[in-house]
């Protein structure tokens, strides 16, 4: 068995980080692993658009394998990284279960490999998915339980899920976010302004139904407040919501970015921030957007209260949501974002989610 200080990461599009949540958490991982003498490799994808030229980024060794690290590629990625991983020895850092269906054999023919999985919310659960896709994430998922080491759960209520489903424990360790507090808002992007002078509702999120993306635009239909909403319109289910709801004067559907110093800039001088996401665990978007002091309206789900430990406004429905955005006054936004700001700079460093697994990994 090689070292256990010898870790690789899998699941992911890769670094540096230019997808999502998982990304992202690794980005940060790699600034604090150096720290406690782990030695990373992260495997990603050779389609991925941020690719750097060279072996190695921030303290990890790059391992590019020539898959896609989304749809039904994703699952041969995750498997052949896997197995690649395996003859490396040390430790597997899973995150996401569709290639899990290798860990059986992994386990018996790699017995001194440590697998530690992030099941990443309860994803089969997700509207976007048709019955085939529930049905293979809910089995990768038992799978993935049943034959890791260790489990993470990023939330109270994953790890609740976990218990009864499978009657397993599980590590909590949710995201950071303080990475944000780096990036300074970039004042001189001309295209910020246009909503700066105004008093606007903000909301982050890839569009998709079981984020409440039309909930949420409903809510402003029948409002003079402004709502901006900066998402990924380019998908069928995108470009039919722009159609029609795109010539609404006060709705703004803005192109998504990965830009911390435009979005930065939004999450500022926002009024409050709206959170539509109902299935997941601890979303990133909900973490980022707390460390910014302004009241947060969330919708009405076990994981979304658990993450900001009940101090958001929650909303169930357009109705709910257009009442508390009526309602809703400066002073009570700033009073309820410091609380969540707070909440914030004490449960979600990315310097406690890395001692956290770094703690995993080494015992």
């Amino acid at each position: 068995m090689k070292d256990k200080r010898v870790l690789s990461i899998v699941g992911i599009v890769g670094v540096p980080a230019s997808y999502g949540g998982f990304e992202t958490m690794v980005e940060n991982l790699l600034d604090y692993l150096p720290k406690y003498s782990i030695e990373a490799t992260v495997f990603c994808s050779s389609h991925m658009k941020s690719k750097v030229l060279g072996r190695r980024y921030k303290s990890a060794l790059l391992r590019y394998l020539p898959f896609k690290a989304n749809g039904f590629q994703s699952i041969l990625y995750d498997i052949v990284s896997l197995l690649i991983s395996a003859t490396r020895g040390g430790t597997v850092l899973l995150l996401g279960v569709s290639g899990s269906i290798i860990l059986p054999f992994i386990r018996v023919f790699f017995p001194h490999v440590r697998i530690i999985t992030n099941i990443d919310g309860i994803e089969w659960r997700r509207g976007k998915w048709n019955l085939f896709a529930k049905a293979y994430l809910f089995f990768s998922e038992s799978i993935a339980v049943f034959f890791s080491n260790k489990v993470v759960a990023d939330n109270i209520g994953v790890c609740e899920y976990i218990r009864e489903t499978y009657g397993r424990g599980s590590a909590i360790i949710a995201y950071g976010g303080d990475h944000v507090l780096s990036v300074e808002p970039h004042e001189d992007l001309v295209n910020c302004y246009q909503f700066s002078s105004s008093k606007y509702f903000l909301n982050v999120s890839r569009v998709e139904p079981e984020n409440n993306t039309e909930l949420i635009i409903r809510s402003f239909c029948l409002s003079s407040n402004v709502l901006v909403m900066v998402g990924n319109w380019d998908t069928e289910y995108g470009r039919s919501l722009k159609l029609k709801y795109g010539e609404t004067a006060n709705i703004h559907l803005v192109d998504a970015t990965y830009d911390l110093r435009y979005l930065n800039f939004l999450r500022r001088y926002c009024f409050a921030y709206i959170h539509g996401h109902s299935a997941g665990g601890t979303n990133p978007s909900l973490v980022e957007a707390m460390f910014f002091g302004k009241a947060i309206l969330a919708y009405d789900v076990n994981f979304n209260r658990f993450t900001t430990k009940g101090k958001a406004k929650y909303f169930s429905t357009s109705a709910e949501l257009g009442d508390i955005i009526a309602s809703l006054t400066a002073e009570e936004s700033l009073r309820s974002g410091a609380i969540l700001s707070a909440i914030a700079m004490t449960e979600y460093r990315w310097s406690f989610v890395a001692s956290e697994y770094a703690g995993l990994v080494l015992f």
